[in-house]
């Protein structure tokens, strides 16, 4: 992940977790059904391959910065706390 200067780390918080759950739930989640931390987004179906593209985005929009199309794989993006592990060391 390229970042344009080092506030962007700061600014990985509890605000920006819950802005990020709020935005799959309401945007993204092809079903009505809560999502936590450590939901699997991707092996139960909630999310698919589009709504990775828009989280991405978001992700991307809302940070300031560019994510690696090579680090948008299971491991970073399976679930909501993974995503934001890979945020906080990328």
């Amino acid at each position: 992940m390229n970042t344009p200067d080092a506030t962007a780390d700061v600014s990985v918080d509890a605000g920006f977790a819950d802005a990020l759950t709020s935005f799959i739930a309401d945007e993204v989640a092809l079903e009505d059904y809560p999502v936590a931390g450590d939901t699997d987004l991707l092996l139960t179906g909630l999310v698919d391959s589009l709504g990775v593209v828009m989280i991405v985005n978001w992700i991307e929009a809302t940070l300031g910065t560019t994510i690696d199309p090579a680090d948008v794989v299971l491991e970073n993006f399976q679930t909501i706390d993974q995503m934001l592990s890979y945020l906080r060391t990328a």
